[in-house]
Formats: structure tokens, sequence, C-alpha cells
């Protein structure tokens, strides 16, 4: 049975229209290059504020997700079974618990770090990984051999997607997952806790370059019509629209602790500031705001890779290069999760924004042209690095959007800041850009809630948060230290060096035969 209209998907570049929840999710990635998204947002059952302020994280993902996902493609009690398996993994018993880190400010930090990588793509990524298993266990029921259907996943990562993406699928059955990584631009322990899973399907590439490089190696491979046709290349970083749904839950499930707080007055404005690299994070907070959760403004915290802050400081001109910079390179910064020159999720966010603002006759006439001004902007991007948005397009973001650049001296201060002021309380160095952008919302609002988003634990940027307190007393960088972490970075590694030049064809290669072996190991 087809999906209903609210549960169809569609290209952001027009290729692909009506795809169901699990076409979206095993391709990833749009056969145009563009990314999936709903034809439709749903809104909110008028009573979800009283009927859902007290479920658990578990029943209020099943309540969200259950408004993307149609019950004929994903039965009730099976997708109340992935999420439960999802979360089960995770350290908090609230699992996205929301602490109150400056009372006399209302700024408060959603902690999402105690998943199994200590990240908050956990929260996206052990969902995506039991999808998959189940969307391949149904594909498989009753094959044998070379008839069963094979998922190749391929990654990129600045450091924890990798990871999360790794824990979530690791010895899962017909499933590989390649994860490509920046050599010398991830954290120590980051790298250790990719390379050390030591699974036969679970395959990490270091690849010379920059995080945008990965990015636009895992983006070449999907482009490769041969390689679909013989692997099946599916995506697990933020351009599968299973991540940004996974991330919905929280928005809500912190919205509902705030107001619950004793600290909370009722009726009082909310903004949500989110450290924002890729734009996934963030556009999870966009689609709930759409939904109906009633916060005032969305905060896009940057680091000195600020293509984001830039976008709305220019009245709409999303370019990869400043106009005072020497190159259009990335910076590297505290914040390497970060560093990154362009925003894919942001493609997403302009074809819904370009769609409202058509006056086309029809839904389809306006989707049309939505796709086709999406394709022009991306394509303007690809070959003059940068494209102008008309002044409508501006406007519908500013509705719902500010934005904030973090230098790095800016980040290290307020970590050191926030350790003395706040009782000891240690931040990661993106958490630290969420939480400065959020005091200078806090300065211009004053009263207004602030829910600044952590997105890693402290313990996965030791030479940041080393720089920051170690001149501090009683500060000690073993008590923040996980037992999890402790003698990780000394055990067996398996790794592959992609060799300089290699591209993405080399990169092809390797994927080809990497999985050639894997495939002759399990008959």
């Amino acid at each position: 049975m087809s999906p209903t209209l609210s549960q169809q998907y569609l290209s952001t570049r027009g290729a692909e229209y009506r795809l169901s929840f699990e076409d979206v999710v095993l391709k990833g990635l749009a056969s145009d290059g563009g990314l999936f998204v709903p034809e439709e947002i749903p809104t909110l059952p008028a009573w979800w504020e009283t009927e859902w302020r007290n479920l658990s994280f578990e029943d209020l993902a099943y309540e969200i997700m259950s408004l993307y996902i149609s019950k004929d493609e994903i039965p009730g009690d099976d997708l109340k079974d992935i999420i439960k398996r999802s979360y089960a993994t995770f350290r908090h018993p609230e699992r996205t618990p929301l602490f109150n880190l400056d009372p006399k400010q209302n700024l408060y930090l959603l902690e999402l770090f105690h998943g199994p990588t200590f990240a908050f793509k956990d929260v996206a990524l052990q969902f995506l990984g039991n999808l998959f298993e189940y969307f391949l266990v149904r594909k498989n029921q009753g094959k044998t051999g070379k008839d069963r259907h094979h998922l190749t996943i391929v990654g990129a990562t600045s450091g924890d997607t990798g990871s999360a993406a790794i824990y979530g699928l690791r010895g899962k059955k017909d499933v590989s997952v390649f994860i490509t990584f920046p050599n010398g631009r991830v954290s120590s322990i980051q790298e250790a806790q990719m390379t050390t899973v030591l699974d036969a399907n679970v395959h990490n590439l270091t690849v010379e370059g920059s995080f945008d490089d990965c990015q636009d190696i895992v983006k070449a491979l999907f482009a490769d019509k041969d390689l679909n046709s013989t692997h099946n290349i599916g995506a697990i970083n933020s351009i599968n629209w299973a991540r940004i749904l996974a991330q919905m839950t929280y928005y809500f499930y912190s919205y509902f602790s705030l107001t619950k707080s004793p600290t909370y007055t009722e009726g009082s404005k909310v903004r949500v500031v989110v450290p924002s690299g890729n734009f996934g994070d963030i556009l999870a907070g966009w689609f709930s705001k759409q939904m109906g959760l009633p916060a005032e403004k969305l905060i896009i915290a940057t680091n000195e890779n600020d293509i984001l802050d830039r976008f709305f400081r220019s009245g709409g001109h999303y370019t990869k290069k400043a106009l005072d910079a020497v190159s259009d390179s990335v910076k590297e910064t505290h914040s390497p999760a970060m560093d990154i020159l362009v925003s894919s999720n942001f493609e997403r966010l302009l074809w819904f924004l370009a769609f409202r603002s058509d006056n086309g006759n029809t839904a389809d006439e306006r989707r049309k042209h939505a796709c086709e001004s999406v394709s022009k902007w991306l394509n303007e991007l690809k070959s003059q690095g940068g494209f102008q948005v008309p002044s409508a397009v501006l406007d519908g973001a500013k509705a719902d959007f500010e934005s904030e650049r973090v230098s790095n001296d800016e980040t290290i201060a307020t970590i050191r800041d926030t350790y003395l002021s706040c009782n000891g309380y240690v931040l990661d160095p993106h958490t630290a850009v969420g939480v400065a952008s959020s005091r200078r919302s806090i300065q211009r609002n004053p009263g207004v809630s602030h829910i600044s988003l952590s997105t890693a634990h402290p313990a996965k940027f030791a030479s940041a948060v080393d720089l920051a307190l170690r001149a501090e007393s009683g500060y000690d960088f073993t008590t923040i230290l996980p037992q999890e972490f402790i003698g990780l970075e000394q055990r067996e590694r398996r790794v592959i060096a992609v060799p300089q030049g290699a591209g993405w064809e080399g990169v092809r290669e390797i994927v080809k035969a990497e999985v050639e072996k894997e495939l002759q190991g399990s008959h």
C-alpha cells in the first residue's frame, strides 16, 4: 500500500517525488544530488501539550515519528521496539536531560552526550542503525547468498558522526559501513573511538584534506551510477532524513523539561541555541517549530567557519569565501565538528523557504519552482562559489533564525568563565560556542529562557578543555574522564589510508574491494 500524502517525500532538486519513508532512508541522497524532504510538514494534534507533557523520551519519540512514518510502512509496535532498543544504550534515564546552568540568567543546557559515544549524534544514529537493520531483515526474508540485499553505508565525519555511526551499525548483518575522516583533524579520542572497532563490517578511511573533502568524496560516490547499481549505497550523514527526524524528539522533550522546571515562569518565551556546522541539528529544531513547538527563535551558533552567520549578515549571500578571506579553505578551530565550509542541510531549509515564498497557483507548481530555485542556487555555489537568495527567502529565514559567530579565543574564554561561575561545570568547545551565543542573546533579551544544546562530552576534546582550564585551581582532567575512555587510545586499530591524489575514484575501488572481502568471509 502506498503511503498517505503527508508521509511522502521528494528531492529538493526535483528528480524524485512521492517516495516512501523506507525509500528515503535506504537511498539517503536523491539521484539528482538533492536531499529528501517531506512533501508536507505535519501539524501537532491540538492536545499535544497536555497529552505529551509527561511522556518518557521513548514514548515522545514514538508520537513525533508517527507523524512522519506511515503505519503501513512500520507498524506501531515495530516502531516502538526500534525506538526502545535505540535508547536502551543511553546512560541517563531521561536520555537527554535539561540542566539549569545559570538560574539567574534562565540559561539551561540540554545534555545530548549520554549515548554510547558521548555525542549528540547517538540520538539519531542509534535509531538509524536499527532502522537499517529492520528494513534489511524484511527485504531479506527467505533469501540466501547473493540474493540478499546488502547495504553499503558511506559517510564523512569531522569526528562524532563516524563513531556514532559505527557504534550504531557494528556487527549488523547485510550492511557494511565506510567512514572517511580528515587525517589529523579529529581529536585523538574521536579517532580512537572509530578505529578501535574491529568488527568485520566497519571500515575507517583517512583522507588528506578537510571534512569538506571527505563530504565531496561521499557525494561523488552517491552520484556514481555504477557503484549504486552494484552496491546499494546508503547514507549516515545528516543528509539522511531519518537523522533529522530522530533529533526532533529532544526539542520537544527539552521544552517539556523546561516548563516543568520550578524556575520557569508559565507563558514566558523560549529561545533555543544550537552549535551549527552542517545545519542538521538546528534544522530538526526548525521542523519542530513549524509543527507547533513554541520556540520564539532558533539561534545558529557558528565558530570561525561562519558561512551561516555570514548569510544572515550579508543580506542573504551564501558564499564559501568571506570578503576579507585570503582563500575559501576551512579554518582549523577548537570546535572541529563545526569546521565546515558548506552546510549541506541548509539546502532543505532553502527549499521550504522558496516553496513558501512562491506565488504559484497550486502546491505542485510551487514545489516545482522551489526545486528549480534550489538547483540553480546549488549550481551557482559549485561554479561561482556562492549565490544570492531573493529578499522574500531571506525574510523567511529571519522570521525563525538569528545567528552568532564565536571566535577561537572566545570559545576558550567561555569554557573558563563557565567553569568559574557555574560551580565547576566543564563545557566541550562546541557547547561553549553555543553558550557564548546564548549569553549574547540573553543580553538582548533579558528574562527570556534560553536552552543551549550541549552536543558532546568535554573529555572528547581534551586539548581545548586543558587549554582553558589547566591554570585553574582544583581542575583535574581525570575527574571528567569517563571510564569508557581509559586505555582507549592504546587499543588495537584498523584503518585504511587513502593515497594522496586517489580522489573519489580511489575510494570507490577501496569500497568495492573491502565489500568483496567481507562477502567472501561471510559465506
